[in-house]
């Protein structure tokens, strides 16, 4: 009996197990579509082999997301050099739906064609039953993520506290005002925060 599977996808390989999600990088698969990774080595209760012929494994896609924002800075003592960016990295989620099965590459027997032309055709009352609706069209909608309140400067989200400083100064006062709006109810940033009340009051004093 198969347990678990050996894959490799993307250039890394995974140890995956029936029913298994996890995240790999991005794919161009669209979501809710099935494929088949290549099959490195199967094994089960002790037993395992190099690449089985025929043996299969089949993943559906989840859905597509991004991975955690990884702060990079760059700072030289004595000279006042800052410099501040982000990097998120493009996924995938996806599911193992089947280990062990057959390859979908494996061409029909030439004494199949034959047979089903000559099968007779169904009655008019089995033909005009409407098809199974598909499982996977029933998968609940994603949660959305916060509002943005109207007039935010575009790209805010990705920018960081020192982006912000630097902007806000030529930003006008409904992008200033949307701005801290979003960071107090998501965000939360003292320093972008600091910095957007600082270009308000310099608005107001003008």
């Amino acid at each position: 009996m198969v347990q678990y599977a050996i894959i490799s996808l993307g250039g890394k390989q995974y140890v995956v197990r029936e029913g298994e999600k996890f995240l790999v990088d991005r794919l161009e698969a669209e979501e809710g579509k099935t494929f088949e990774p290549d099959v490195l080595f199967v094994g089960g209760e002790g037993d395992g082999e190099l690449s089985p012929v025929g043996t299969a494994v089949t993943a559906r896609v989840i859905g597509h997301e991004r991975g955690p924002k990884i702060r990079i800075g760059k700072y030289r003592r004595r000279t006042g050099y800052k410099r501040h960016t982000g990097f998120r990295a493009s996924l995938s989620r996806i599911e193992i739906t089947t280990i062990g099965g057959t390859t979908r590459s494996r061409p029909a027997a030439k004494t199949e064609a034959p047979v089903a032309q000559e099968a007779p055709a169904a009655p008019a009352s089995e033909a005009a039953e409407p098809a199974a609706p598909a499982t996977e069209a029933a998968e609940p909608e994603k949660p959305k993520g916060p509002e943005k309140p109207k007039g935010m400067p575009e790209g805010y989200e990705e920018m960081t506290v020192a982006e912000i400083s630097e902007g806000s100064k030529s930003w006008n006062r409904p992008m200033l005002e949307a701005a801290l709006a979003y960071e107090q109810d998501n965000a939360k940033r003292k320093g972008a925060i600091s910095a957007l009340e600082s270009a308000l009051n310099a608005k107001e004093s003008d």
